[in-house]
C-alpha cells in the first residue's frame, strides 16, 4: 500500500517508519504542509495523512480528487481545516486521528494553576533577581467555582482532574455526560458565565460556537475572571479579549490556542515578523500566558495520532471507508 504524508514531523517518525515495516507500506514523507503550490506531489497517490496546518479547502480538494486522492486522513482531532461537505462531494473519504484526554486535561489544570498563582510574572521576576511578593498574592482553588463548557472526553477528564482540588465544578454541554454524575452541575450556559471564578473550553469549533466568547457573553461573567483554552482559537474574539483584559474585567488568560495562529505555531520564526497583531500585543500582559498549540503534545498522544491514522487509511483500502469517516 502506497501514501503520502505530509507534515511529518521527526518525533513521528519513529512511529511511522515502525508501522511501515509491519504492515508493507510504501509511504512518501514531506514536513511541509500540502498546498496548490506543491499539490502535484500526489500524482499517483490515492491515500495521504497530513496535520492541521495544510488547508483543504474546496479548490485544494478539487485538485487532490483530480490527482488522484480518495482517501483523506488528518492526524488531529479536529478538522476544521478540511472543507468536508466539499470533500464528501466529490466521493472522498476523510477521516481523523485519536489520542487520549489525559495530556490536554492535565494541560488545562496547569495553565489554571500558573493563572491563579501568577506564575509567569514570578518567572520573569526570577530570572533578573527580583524576588519581591507584591503584586503575586494568589487564590486557592478550594474557594472557587470552576466551569467547563464542553463535556466530552477532555472536558470530562478536566472535571475529573479537579475532584482532588476541592473546588465547586459546574458544566454546560449540549450533552450531558452520565459519568460525570456526582463530579459537576450541569447548568446553562448563562449561568456558568454568571457564577464562575474560572472558565474552562474544551468545546469543538463548530458556525455555533465559533466566537463564543466575546464582549458579549464576557460582560456577563463575574469581574476578574480567569478564561483558560485549550481547545480551538477562534472560539474566543480576540479583539474582544483584549478589551476585557485592559479594563481589568479578565482578571487572567491561558491560551495554548489563539484566533489565527495559522502560520505562526509550529514554527521557528525569531527572524521573522509576526503577522497577527493582536496576538503580538496579548502576549505582553503579565497575567496573559500563552504556549503554541501543544497541550496534545505527550508522547504517548503522538504515537496515538500516527497509529490512528495508519488503521484509518488501511480500513478505507479493504472496505472502501473507515470507522473514523467523517461527515
Amino acid at each position: 500500500m502506497k501514501l503520502i504524508a505530509f507534515e511529518v514531523r521527526d518525533d513521528e517518525m519513529s512511529t511511522f517508519t515502525r508501522l511501515e515495516k509491519e504492515h508493507d507500506l510504501e509511504i512518501a514523507y514531506y514536513p511541509f504542509p500540502v498546498s496548490t503550490e506543491n499539490v502535484d506531489l500526489v500524482n499517483g497517490y490515492e491515500y495521504m495523512t497530513t496535520l492541521g496546518m495544510s488547508h483543504l479547502d474546496s479548490e485544494l480538494l478539487d485538485q487532490l480528487h483530480k490527482r488522484g486522492i480518495r482517501f483523506l486522513n488528518t492526524r488531529t482531532i479536529g478538522y476544521n481545516h478540511i472543507d468536508i461537505s466539499h470533500a464528501n462531494e466529490l466521493g472522498m473519504v476523510v477521516s481523523n486521528t485519536y489520542y487520549g484526554p489525559y495530556g490536554v486535561a492535565d494541560y488545562a489544570i496547569m495553565l489554571i494553576l500558573m493563572s491563579l498563582r501568577h506564575y509567569k510574572q514570578a518567572l520573569f521576576r526570577g530570572n533578573v533577581n527580583d524576588y519581591s511578593l507584591t503584586g503575586l498574592q494568589g487564590m486557592e482553588m478550594r474557594n472557587l467555582t470552576v466551569g467547563v463548557i464542553g463535556t466530552g472526553k477532555i472536558g470530562a477528564a478536566v472535571i475529573e482532574n479537579l475532584q482532588g482540588f476541592r473546588c465547586k465544578v459546574l458544566a454546560y454541554d449540549v450533552y450531558h455526560n452520565p459519568n460525570l454524575k456526582g463530579l459537576a452541575d450541569y447548568v446553562s450556559l448563562e449561568e456558568l458565565y454568571n457564577r464562575c471564578d474560572i472558565i474552562t473550553l474544551h468545546t469543538p469549533l463548530l458556525e455555533s460556537t465559533y466566537h463564543m466568547i466575546n464582549k458579549d457573553t464576557i460582560g456577563q461573567m463575574k469581574d476578574g475572571v480567569i478564561i483558560i483554552n485549550c481547545a480551538r482559537g477562534p472560539l474566543i474574539c480576540l479583539e474582544d479579549l483584549i478589551n476585557a483584559v485592559e479594563s481589568k474585567k479578565v482578571g487572567a488568560v491561558g491560551l495554548d490556542v489563539v484566533e489565527h495562529e495559522e502560520g505562526i505555531y509550529h514554527r521557528d520564526l525569531r527572524s521573522d515578523i509576526i503577522r497577527n497583531r493582536d496576538m503580538a500585543y496579548l502576549r505582553q500582559f503579565p497575567n496573559v500566558t500563552m504556549t503554541q498549540h501543544m497541550a496534545f503534545y505527550t508522547k504517548e498522544a503522538v504515537e496515538s495520532m500516527v497509529v490512528y491514522s495508519i488503521k484509518n487509511l488501511m480500513q478505507c483500502k479493504e472496505t472502501g471507508t473507515c470507522d473514523m469517516a467523517l461527515k
